[in-house]
């Protein structure tokens, strides 16, 4: 943070007769120190619950917009999932979705987004943290189609703690409610379930990623 240095420079008053010079001392040097900017929490997985349970009380924001070259996806956030719905408010506010793709699309099944491999989206995430997020699968939210979930971690992870940087929209109809009890679905589309179908039906590599990029980004919307 640049820091601004004032110096006041002596000046030199005449009395009316014109005889002696009266000197104003010099004054030292002033360092004017601006207020330094609230460091934002690095997140691990002893602060990341305490932090987004303090977030989703003081955020109140559910709609998400997923902007795409296909169209706009509009997501409503579940207020029953409170750390999922505070942890995707959070990353749209630090613009971590920014530049991150729709990496992964399983016809007739999913498109899965949010993590990358990119130099710049490793940078993010080492900025914000390092964690994971509980499941929370007992609320009653079903994988219906055009719902929003987040995936399992792919470390070791016999409780399924999710990876929050990153989601999947269930494309498949009515939906896919094999995942019931094991992802926790923390939102649905409420508009551009087209784009989710467009994106859907791309061609797509072995790996199961577009051959043509899918880059998004992500607003709050009300």
């Amino acid at each position: 943070m640049g820091v601004l240095i004032f110096a006041l420079i002596g000046c030199e008053v005449k009395s009316k007769k014109n005889t002696n010079k009266i000197k104003v001392p010099q004054k030292k040097n002033l360092k004017k120190v601006e207020p330094k900017k609230a460091k934002s929490t690095y997140l691990d997985e002893k602060n990341a619950i305490p932090f987004f349970y303090d977030y989703a009380k003081k955020n109140k924001e559910n709609k998400v917009r997923i902007i795409t070259k296909y169209g706009n996806i509009d997501i409503l956030l579940y207020d029953n999932t409170p750390y999922h719905r505070a942890n995707f408010v959070y990353l749209t506010r630090r613009k971590y979705f920014n530049g991150t793709m729709f990496h992964r699309v399983v016809p007739n099944f999913i498109i899965q987004g949010g993590n990358s491999d990119s130099r710049e989206s490793m940078k993010k995430r080492h900025q914000i943290g390092r964690y994971l997020l509980p499941p929370d699968t007992k609320k009653g939210n079903s994988h219906h189609r055009g719902v929003i979930s987040m995936p399992s971690s792919e470390i070791d992870n016999p409780h399924k703690l999710a990876s929050p940087y990153e989601f999947f929209i269930v494309q498949q109809s009515p939906g896919a409610y094999h995942l019931d009890g094991h992802y926790t679905a923390f939102g649905k589309v409420i508009r551009g379930m087209e784009v989710v179908d467009q994106i859907n039906k791309l061609k797509i590599d072995k790996r199961e990623m577009p051959i043509s990029n899918v880059y998004i980004e992500t607003e709050i919307i009300k």
